[in-house]
């Protein structure tokens, strides 16, 4: 093994303890999206600790977001941490070990290759929800990166494959009330203009070309059943495998649909994005291969390769993927367990969990000292 790579893996495994600690204060002090107030101030403080800058990023819009940087090299290399829980679940989708592997990663190869990398370890809340990286993306926040890593864990440790782009949206319906039994006046019915709707954006979905997924529900249908409901609303998670596809040709045929049958009934129309769109994940190729080479290197041999078209999920990582090259792959703490479930829950602070997280970190570090050698 190259030395360098070999002094990594070394320091890996005298900080297990910190991977350890992170991963199980967060596991046992589950927050939600924009409430990650213990888990952001306990990472910051370990960063403090180990040296690094901290600056807040975004802070009016995200408080518990964070950027540590430490090192002087001209290679610039992001560890992406998350650390945003699920309602009643917690940790059902490891980002407790996302964290514990990022930051503990960053800090590695900040203490061996100060002069060679700098690194910048990212916290960014609310995947589950708001998704920071869209706007941290927006605003410039991984700008001069040179390559971001994150790990995600899985039922299977994976490479390749990517992520659904998805823009939820919400449609409202607007008429008038007025009593079902009123002889004179019979109102506007909004549940009749969503349910016309819904059942022509069903037939619209036959016409989509590439790859998609949607899913609906009447969040709202009216009050009573003797009053013409005034106002209905329906709530649409959208989806497609490319962003541009979602954007350009999706969204704009299902809006002016919804447009053209409130019309048709009389009512008014809201349309309002209540999730920020997240983009497609574009996994990079060369990062893939560092990687897959190096999890064979600590130990891990079974590794699914998926195809570039495979998804099962959508990320805010995406938006990341499409500014700079990126990579997510997936690392095993667990057999046959689904994500966001109690089981995938006990599987992030499991000792196969985070002896699996290791060894990912210990491929993350490798992989930047193949950036510096070899680069992209």
């Amino acid at each position: 093994m190259d030395k360098l790579k070999e002094q990594l893996c070394q320091l890996a495994e005298q900080n297990k303890e910190l991977l350890y600690n992170i991963a199980e204060y967060l596991h046992a002090n589950p927050e939600l999206g924009c409430e990650e107030v213990k888990a952001s101030a306990y990472l910051r403080n370990l960063l403090n600790q180990k040296g690094f800058i901290l600056e807040d990023v975004l802070p009016e819009t995200f408080p518990t977001a964070f950027k540590a940087t430490k090192g002087n090299g001209a290679l610039h290399v992001g560890f992406l941490a998350e650390y945003d829980a699920l309602p009643e679940i917690g940790h059902g989708c490891g980002h407790n070990l996302i964290a514990a592997m990022s930051v503990t990663a960053g800090v590695i190869c900040a203490e061996l290759l100060p002069d060679s990398v700098t690194v910048h370890i990212v916290g960014c809340p609310a995947e589950e929800t708001l998704g920071s990286k869209v706007m941290m993306s927006e605003a410039g926040i991984f700008s001069g990166l040179d390559a971001a890593l994150i790990c995600h864990p899985g039922s299977d440790t994976s490479i390749g494959g990517t992520s659904y782009a998805t823009h939820p949206l919400q449609f409202t319906f607007t008429g008038k009330p007025a009593h079902v039994a009123d002889p004179d006046y019979h109102g506007i019915n909004a549940l009749d203009a969503l349910v016309d709707f819904y059942q022509q954006f069903s037939e619209l979905e036959k016409s989509f070309t590439e790859p998609y997924i949607i899913g609906k529900i009447i969040t709202e249908g009216g009050t009573a059943p003797n009053i013409v409901p005034e106002r209905a609303v329906m709530r649409a998670t959208i989806r497609a495998l490319q962003a541009e596809y979602l954007e350009e040709t999706m969204l704009p045929q299902i809006k002016n649909l919804a447009r053209k049958v409130s019309d048709q009934h009389g009512t008014t129309l809201d349309l309002f994005h209540y999730e920020p769109l997240f983009k497609n994940l574009l996994n990079n190729k060369q990062l893939e291969k560092y990687l897959l080479n190096n999890l064979q290197t600590v130990g891990i041999n079974d590794i699914k390769i998926y195809a570039d078209d495979y998804a099962d999920g959508s990320t805010d990582v995406g938006n990341v993927s499409h500014l700079l090259p990126t990579i997510q792959p997936e690392i095993q703490i667990g057999s046959d367990i689904a994500a966001h479930t109690p089981e995938f829950a006990a599987a992030a602070n499991s000792q196969f969990g985070k002896n699996m997280a290791i060894k990912a970190v210990k491929a993350m570090a490798m992989t930047v000292v193949d950036l510096i050698k070899y680069g992209l």
